[in-house]
């Protein structure tokens, strides 16, 4: 039995020493770290093998926490969050408070609500948003299971959490959407 305090802690101790974690969230298993930290966004592009110019997402435990990250957002779109029926992450214009190297150059950050246990409560308890990207070199197919996560993925963060490692239900990626000015939606990936 994997004890999910002890998991937490370990996790907490890493994100707050600006290091990476390996970590399941709602979707797929995740690369994570402080998205305020530039320097630990800045590894996980290096991670990755990844273009700093292609966006990475972040999550936040509620859907309050994203007047605090996202200028200005559209009142309908907790309305919109209310109503999915399965993990979506939003794409605002006008991002806040983020480390700069994982804002898009037009000023927009993906963001999604996480709904997963552990999830929830690590960032609750740190505070701050999380960087999450698929746990896998870019270019390469999302891992549906973490046994499916290459070693060097593994051994590129600086704690992998114990919760859900023997779940071998295959996940996949959230739907993207991006919230429009005139409050339409465009999807990205359904």
């Amino acid at each position: 039995m994997v004890d999910l305090e002890k998991d937490i802690e370990a996790a907490l101790e890493v994100l707050r020493n600006g290091g990476l974690i390996l970590y399941p969230t709602d979707t797929v298993w995740g690369i994570g770290c402080d998205a305020t930290n530039e320097a630990a966004v800045a590894r996980v592009y290096a991670l990755k093998q990844r273009a700093d110019t292609k966006a990475m997402i972040v999550l936040l435990a509620d859907e309050r926490d994203i007047m605090q990250y996202v200028a200005a957002p559209d009142p309908a779109v907790f309305d919109f969050i209310d109503q999915c029926t399965k993990p979506t992450t939003i794409v605002y214009d006008g991002a806040l408070g983020l480390a700069d190297n994982l804002v898009s150059a037009d000023g927009s950050i993906g963001i999604r609500i996480c709904k997963e246990d552990l999830c929830r409560h690590l960032i609750k308890r740190f505070r701050k948003p999380i960087v999450s990207t698929s746990a896998n070199i870019s270019g390469e197919p999302s891992p549906a299971t973490f046994a499916g996560i290459s070693e060097a993925i593994r051994n590129g963060v600086d704690y992998v959490v114990n919760h859900r490692r023997d779940d071998n239900s295959p996940a996949q990626p959230s739907s993207v959407v991006r919230w429009n000015p005139d409050g339409s939606v465009t999807v990205l990936r359904p």
